[in-house]
């Protein structure tokens, strides 16, 4: 059963998402004077929400009950300075717990992650708005090398709502995001029949929103999957059925969508977890063929909150881009190339995207 509170102390939800509403992935653990930077960044472009991952190995990695707070409550501390809302992604197991450590996978007992889960919520009681339960668990990579299994992940999902509304009921719970592909093997499985397969395994209770990913790849945002699905060099000349091959762009999320209403759970919304445009056309690298120039991801970026507010209210909640940088990222990183601004620190070398959104109209 469902983790309910008592009826008498039932209260709003800790903060509102608006439709949609304006967060950015962020990189905070680490270094606090970067932190205060990339916070001031965050605000000053007129954002709500970060998107901080909260890593069970580098709070409960030393064993079971032994937790580092130093982190996190420096972090949780910063955060709120600023005024902003957190959506928490939790997940990445410690060795001790199993699950194919060095990898990321699930625990070998899912009632250890329910206790770190547990540990998390009490700490943070009214300051973490959300929580992301997992990432891309229709990869073998983030299974533990195992084929994704969306009955499995049910499951998870399921002990960690419980855990965290019995300590914390007004705080979101959000589904992972899920990597778009095409890929259907023992190595990654369609975002949308995973999706599927949750609802099958009866998910639907164990989740206040669902999480999706975006990537746009070549496409503009307004593109619509039908033709990004008929057009080779928008699909990378990809052999697979062509209603997979709608994964290659931005509006794909709208068949995300499409899953939640035929299962009935039309009233609950979507966060995007992630989404955005790279720049990255290194030689060798396989993100090259659906690289943009700086201008059209700054554009691109400012268009798709533009579109999302004129066609996919009132379903859609959060959006959540890449990158406010991890600033150890290099040339060689391939995640410099997806994000607003440049990485380092303490040299501040803005991109035309974060300029683009800070200036763009926000409700």
């Amino acid at each position: 059963m469902t983790a309910e509170a008592p009826e008498d102390d039932v209260q709003p939800p800790l903060a509102v998402m608006t439709s949609p509403d304006y967060g950015m992935q962020v990189f905070l653990f680490w270094r606090q004077e970067v932190a205060d930077r990339d916070l001031q960044l965050v605000k000053e472009a007129g954002f709500r929400w970060v998107k901080q991952e909260f890593a069970w190995r580098e709070i409960e990695g030393a064993g079971p009950g032994v937790f580092n707070w130093t982190n996190p409550d420096r972090v949780m501390d910063q955060i709120d300075a600023y005024g902003l809302h957190v959506i928490a992604r939790v997940g990445v197991q410690p060795e001790w717990a199993g699950g194919g450590y060095p990898e990321v996978g699930p625990p070998d007992n899912y009632r250890d992650f329910a206790r770190f889960l547990t540990a998390l919520a009490t700490r943070y009681k009214g300051r973490i708005d959300a929580y992301q339960i997992w990432n891309e668990p229709n990869l073998a990579r983030e299974w533990g090398d195992r084929p994704p299994n969306p009955a499995e992940y049910t499951e998870l999902l399921k002990v960690a709502y419980q855990a965290i509304k019995a300590v914390d009921p007004n705080a979101y719970v959000i589904s992972a995001g899920l990597a778009p592909t095409t890929r259907w093997d023992e190595v990654a499985m369609p975002d949308t029949i995973f999706i599927q397969g949750m609802y099958d395994a009866g998910a639907a209770p164990y989740f206040d929103l669902l999480g999706a990913h975006g990537a746009g790849y070549k496409a503009p945002p307004e593109t619509d999957p039908n033709v990004v699905a008929n057009d080779p060099k928008l699909n990378n000349y990809d052999p697979s059925p062509p209603d997979l091959r709608r994964i290659y762009c931005f509006r794909h999320v709208e068949d995300v969508r499409a899953v939640m209403v035929a299962n009935g759970d039309a009233e609950k919304r979507i966060v995007l977890l992630e989404f955005g445009w790279t720049t990255d056309r290194r030689p060798g690298s396989p993100y090259a063929w659906h690289a943009v120039s700086d201008q059209e991801q700054a554009e691109y970026l400012v268009r798709a909150y533009k579109y999302a507010k004129e066609n996919w209210q009132p379903w859609i909640a959060v959006m959540s881009l890449i990158y406010m940088p991890n600033p150890q990222w290099g040339r060689d990183d391939e995640q410099s190339y997806w994000s607003i601004i440049y990485p380092g620190y303490p040299e501040l070398r803005m991109r035309p995207a974060y300029i683009h959104l800070r200036d763009m109209p926000k409700e």
